[in-house]
């Protein structure tokens, strides 16, 4: 098995999102982190189905 990365990250969201977050790891009885962890491996599919900047035509 693979070892974890142990990197640590800072993120800044907005108020209300942090407010969610930490509702949400309340209810659930986890971490911060780990409700983080979780919203990226569950909508990462669908993050990555989103156009990056390069894939935007250029206006003349």
């Amino acid at each position: 098995m693979a070892g974890t990365d142990k990197r640590k990250q800072s993120l800044y969201f907005p108020e209300t999102m942090l407010q969610d977050i930490q509702h949400e790891a309340a209810r659930l009885d986890r971490s911060l982190s780990w409700i983080v962890q979780r919203c990226v491996k569950i909508g990462l599919a669908d993050i990555r189905k989103l156009p990056s900047v390069n894939d935007v035509p250029e206006r003349d």
